[in-house]
This record gives C-alpha cells, sequence and structure tokens, in this order.
C-alpha cells in the first residue's frame, strides 16, 4: 500500500480541487409565459414549446391553481399587447 512520504500543504490541495465547483444551469425564458427553464424542455408552467401547445397543464391542477395560473396567464398575454411598437424595439 503506497503511503505518502510528505504531508501536502493546503495549497498544494486547493490547486487540486480548482475543478471542483458547482455550475449555474443554462436557462432561457419561456416564450409563452416569459418564465425561466432548461432549454429544449417544455414549460412547466405553461405547457407551450417553441411557441406551440404540447401539454395541457391546467388539466393536471386542481380548481384553486387552475384560477390562479389562468390570471397569470391573462395577465401576461395583457402585457404583451400593450407594447407599442417603440417599445418592442426598446428590448
Amino acid at each position: 500500500m503506497a503511503v505518502p512520504k510528505k504531508r501536502h500543504t493546503k495549497s498544494k490541495r486547493n490547486k487540486r480541487r480548482m475543478h471542483i465547483y458547482l455550475e449555474e444551469p443554462a436557462l432561457t425564458t419561456c416564450l409563452k409565459c416569459g418564465k425561466k427553464i432548461r432549454p429544449y424542455t417544455v414549460c412547466p408552467h405553461c405547457g407551450y414549446y417553441r411557441g406551440k401547445k404540447v401539454v395541457e397543464i391546467l388539466e393536471k391542477l386542481t380548481k384553486r391553481e387552475r384560477k390562479e395560473r389562468e390570471k397569470e396567464i391573462k395577465e401576461r398575454e395583457k402585457e404583451g399587447k400593450s407594447l407599442s411598437l417603440e417599445e418592442l424595439s426598446r428590448k
């Protein structure tokens, strides 16, 4: 069994571990609801993928959750439609 002849310093140990860390996941915004999601996945909030409806999310929710989610979607749609051409070009 191998036994080290000399003690490794904290500096040496930390240099070896320099590349061991957590990375932030890459996130994109959903085109429909504007929430942050992982790329190339269906949005868990609205059920859209690349602007097309793929999953009916509202069916899986309770009545109370469904009403809240519908309100959020309507508010976001109103916000999106109220923008003028100048405001859209600024974004």
